[in-house]
């Protein structure tokens, strides 16, 4: 297991307890205290937890991990999700992505896709305002990327800002497909930061379709900052079959329901 590996375990584990202490992290990673250590020791200069005597606690519910640090995250569900996702998507079609782990997997998978490749070009149109997705997909040939002006958040390496809603003005895209925090019949849409939720809203305002790519454990859940309702959605892409109850919200609001093979 690699050092980078480890940490994403850690962060995981405080995350979901709160609070964890060096023997319980050695347990349960198969490692020594001494590993476990340094690695608290490195997460806390980075002001990813708070460490105290004995372990580490999370820094609240609130905080929002830099995005190298969410990648191992339901990474299959994630990838699955991409496909899936990459499927609805047809030849010659402008799609807008914002930014985050799922996002990051669609345009992989759009970069990779045989069947857009063969289209005539350009195979498919991105616009997003995700650095690491614009460069990532830079080099291929049948994808054109647009990237919309903004300012950088590291965290998430998304434009955020007024450039980005006067870059988007001047555009009218077939789909938009947006990761996201949480999705439930009570607040829609959300995430964490009110400047990327802003961002996604006004991609999905600016498409004629809203995909909404979330592995099962966004569903059913908010979070602080409200991209759209629930009802501007057209459709969910998730990795697992949904709850009744939530399946019945989401029917109401007309939302379609795609679930990702392995």
């Amino acid at each position: 297991m690699t050092q980078q590996q480890r940490l994403n375990l850690v962060l995981e584990l405080v995350s979901e307890r709160g609070s964890v202490s060096i023997t319980d992290i050695s347990e349960q990673l198969g490692v020594s205290t001494a590993t476990v250590r340094r690695d608290l020791n490195t997460l806390a200069e980075q002001r990813l937890v708070t460490r105290t005597h004995g372990g580490a606690t999370s820094l609240g519910s609130g905080y929002e991990l830099p995005l190298q640090y969410k990648i191992a995250s339901q990474a299959e569900a994630k990838k699955a999700i991409a496909r899936a996702v990459a499927e609805l998507i047809g030849p010659g079609e402008s799609v807008g992505l914002n930014g985050g782990t799922t996002t990051t997997e669609v345009a992989r998978e759009l970069g990779r896709s045989e069947r857009l490749r063969k289209a005539e070009a350009p195979g498919v149109t991105i616009v997003t305002n995700a650095l690491n997705i614009a460069y990532e997909l830079s080099v291929r040939e049948h994808v054109k990327i647009v990237v919309t002006g903004g300012v950088s958040r590291r965290q998430s390496y998304e434009l955020v800002g007024p450039l980005v809603g006067a870059t988007l003005s001047e555009f009218s895209l077939d789909t938009a497909v947006l990761g996201v925090d949480g999705l439930s019949a009570a607040f829609g849409a959300t995430t964490v930061h009110e400047g990327e939720a802003e961002v996604s809203r006004r991609i999905g305002a600016t498409s004629r379709r809203v995909i909404v790519a979330a592995d099962a454990t966004k569903l059913g859940r908010a979070t602080f900052a409200r991209i759209c309702p629930l009802a501007d959605v057209d459709v969910l892409v998730t990795d697992q079959p949904v709850a009744p109850e939530i399946e019945a919200e989401f029917a109401t609001a007309g939302v379609q329901i795609v679930v990702a093979s392995a």
